[in-house]
């Protein structure tokens, strides 16, 4: 494989892109900071396929990314490969409107091929490939230049090691035929709706203190002025202030700015400062969430009880066997809330539809409704259904009543 000298103009970034969009696949990682800044500050950005990999430098004065994003963004042929992009993802976003596509994640597609639920970078190449990454680099400043020689070799490593892996995941995709399991989560990585940053929709990241319109109207309109303060300082809205502080002020509004300094989270300033001004204006034009915008109740069922908790432990169990069975991450198939759910009698639920449903659904629903039983052979825990044992049992009853 060729390794290019890091790129820091556009003639050489458009000549490499030109090459990469005759490929099948390009794999993308980049290495940014966002600890100081409300946008994540991108400092590098790496490319390459099977034959040639480079970094391109951002940063550097006069190069234009256009070759780059249009690649990206606005060319259907090439699949995007990114091992947990999601950062990389929203960073594509922020400087286009657009997201990658289409697109492949490796940290996705290990959960269909084997029981690692967020398998990191380097576990997953020393897995496939056996060989140790160094991490060294991995939490130096990005920003800082010149890059060092080391941080350069590290970046591109991230891109050239995940040319080798993908094919043979993909390999492995088509022999177990589960491909197909993994179009929507990757159509889900991809959707920009998971990437726009509306004012008006950020207080939905909150974990909502109930479901009070009033206190939710605050919640929105807080957090909305929250997203306008950080934007303007060019900070991270933490910095600002912390979710739960926010939460709390939603649920317990002061009635004066005096008594900011005695919330939780704020610092003494806060009672006579302009900042405490702005946010004390906005709890009192705040207004309660209309009706249309409040957040769907959760699908419960009725309540578990101690019946329904032992059958959502038995689904939790027999989730463990399936995926160990069909070497699976647990997480691909579903979730702990959504046992719970299914135990306490909700059926409209992801895991009883499509593949889900026929992988593992179907035996979940099996054993709410009793019709399916675990058993011990050979000294390992399995799955039976209970018609199959109930069988002959059946036949030998009705040979006694003939006698």
């Amino acid at each position: 494989m060729k390794i290019h000298d890091l790129i820091t103009d556009t003639e050489t970034l458009a000549a490499l892109c030109e090459r990469l969009a005759k490929s099948d696949f390009v794999c993308v990682d980049t290495e940014f900071m966002r600890e100081n800044t409300y946008w994540p500050e991108l400092c590098l950005v790496q490319l390459g396929n099977d034959q040639e990999a480079a970094a391109v430098d951002p940063l550097a004065d006069g190069i234009d990314l256009t070759p780059m994003l249009d690649l990206l963004t606005d060319n259907e042929d090439v699949l995007k490969i990114f091992h947990a992009g999601g950062q990389d993802v929203e960073i594509i976003y922020n400087l286009t409107g657009k997201t990658p596509h289409p697109i492949f994640d490796t940290q996705i597609a290990m959960m269909a091929v084997s029981q690692s639920e967020q398998i990191g970078y380097a576990n997953m190449v020393e897995s496939w490939l056996n060989k140790t990454i160094d991490k060294g680099a991995r939490f130096t400043d990005w920003s800082r230049r010149p890059l060092t020689d080391r941080q350069i070799e590290y970046a591109i490593g991230d891109v050239t090691y995940l040319a080798q892996i993908f094919p043979k995941i993909l390999k492995k995709l088509i022999k177990t035929g589960r491909g197909a399991w993994l179009d929507a989560e990757m159509e889900k990585l991809a959707d920009p709706a998971n990437y726009e940053n509306d004012p008006s929709l950020a207080w939905k990241r909150i974990r909502s203190p109930g479901r009070n319109a009033q206190v939710l109207g605050r919640l929105k309109a807080l957090a909305a002025w929250r997203e306008g303060e950080a934007k303007h300082k060019n900070i991270p809205r933490g910095r600002i202030m912390r979710d739960e502080t926010l939460a709390d002020i939603a649920s317990h509004p002061p009635k004066k700015q005096a008594d900011l300094a005695k919330v939780r989270g704020l610092s003494n300033a806060w009672k006579d400062n302009d900042i405490g001004k702005r946010l004390l204006k906005v709890i009192e034009d705040a207004e309660p969430l209309p009706k249309s915008e409040m957040p769907e109740k959760p699908k419960r069922g009725a309540p578990l009880g101690k019946e329904g908790a032992l059958v959502a432990d038995l689904l939790k169990l027999l989730l463990k066997i399936r995926s160990r069975e069909i070497d699976i991450a647990a997480r691909l198939l579903t979730r702990s809330d959504e046992m719970e759910a299914l135990a306490a009698g909700v059926r409209d639920l992801p895991v009883l539809k499509g593949w889900r449903y026929e992988t593992f659904g179907k035996d979940a629903l099996d054993l709410v409704e009793g019709k399916l039983g675990f058993a011990v052979e050979d000294g390992r825990l399995k799955m039976t259904h209970m018609d199959e044992r109930s069988e002959p049992a059946m036949a030998d009853m009705a040979d006694q009543a003939a006698e």
